[in-house]
């Protein structure tokens, strides 16, 4: 596992960036933190660094379920929030998402755990101060885990 702290939103809008830019067809990045934590921040973020156009508004998909966004690569955007459990999001179709060749990033992915591909990318957000977060990355994907060095390696101090 890994962890940054990250002092301001700036630095919170770059790593998502970096993050993004780092993305291949078909990976599956699942978010976790309490509400305000910054989910929907990271993902916009995340698609800036996919190419997503700066004038596609990326909003929380918490009454709509699912958002999808253009870019280099597709961004299958969900929040599983209001939904009960693998259950609901199988009858939805929305697992057919996560092998289309885009990027998906769930929030609230617990409530459908047992259905998330095993290679997925989970990053837990902690909220610090209005500004701060610290964001834990873990995969046991090898590919996963190349990916977060080099990121981290890339990311200031």
């Amino acid at each position: 596992m890994s962890e940054l702290f990250l002092k301001t939103l700036a630095q919170t809008q770059h790593f998502g960036k970096l993050l993004g830019s780092l993305c291949l067809a078909g990976d599956v990045l699942c978010l976790k933190g309490d509400l305000g934590a910054g989910k929907t921040t990271l993902t916009q973020s995340i698609a800036k660094g996919l190419g997503v156009d700066a004038g596609e508004y990326v909003t929380s998909p918490t009454y709509a379920v699912f958002h999808q966004y253009g870019g280099r690569l597709k961004l299958y955007h969900m929040d599983f929030y209001r939904l009960n459990n693998s259950d609901d999001v199988l009858s939805m179709g929305l697992d057919e998402y996560f092998y289309l060749g885009g990027v998906t990033v769930i929030e609230w992915f617990q409530k459908a755990l047992d259905i998330i591909p095993q290679n997925h990318l989970l990053l837990e957000l902690e909220f610090v101060s209005e500004q701060s977060r610290k964001i834990r990355c873990s995969s046991d994907s090898g590919d996963w885990k190349k990916r977060i060095e080099l990121l981290m390696v890339s990311f200031p101090p």
